[in-house]
């Protein structure tokens, strides 16, 4: 029996919380990848989307490393970045609808992320509930 103590681990990284890092862990993924190889091939024929689907990228890596680490400050670094992430997507999707000629290629967040199945827009809201959840301090946390 060690008597060493172990590292503190992230309350939020268990049960559900696994599954909503895994899901932001893969939209990082995608987005970032998406992004690079847009802002590689074809950047000028659609700055903004393109820059829309890099900003979402950085937002899903922050957001996943924010739900992973323990902490208070990591705690309120993942409502803020998942807070940043719903405007996006509802201004974005918004945007995309009633004036699509700003859109010359669709962003992450476009039409609300219909390209991504709506996950950029149920993802953040299920975050936050989760964080609600799991707020640092919270006896049944």
């Amino acid at each position: 029996m060690s008597t060493t103590p172990s590292s503190p681990k992230s309350s939020r990284a268990v049960g559900v919380g696994r599954v909503l890092i895994t899901v932001y862990a893969i939209l990082a993924i995608g987005a970032t990848s998406r992004s690079v190889f847009q802002i590689i091939t074809e950047y000028s024929s659609a700055p903004l989307a393109i820059t829309l689907s890099a900003v979402s990228s950085v937002v899903y890596i922050l957001a996943t490393v924010a739900l992973i680490l323990p902490g208070t400050f990591w705690y309120r670094v993942a409502w803020v970045t998942i807070s940043f992430e719903l405007a996006g997507v509802l201004i974005v999707g918004t945007l995309s609808l009633v004036r699509p000629d700003l859109f010359a290629h669709n962003s992450v967040w476009s039409y609300y992320g219909i390209g991504y199945l709506l996950i950029p827009l149920v993802l953040p809201v299920l975050g936050m509930l989760w964080l609600r959840r799991r707020a640092p301090g919270r006896s049944d946390a």
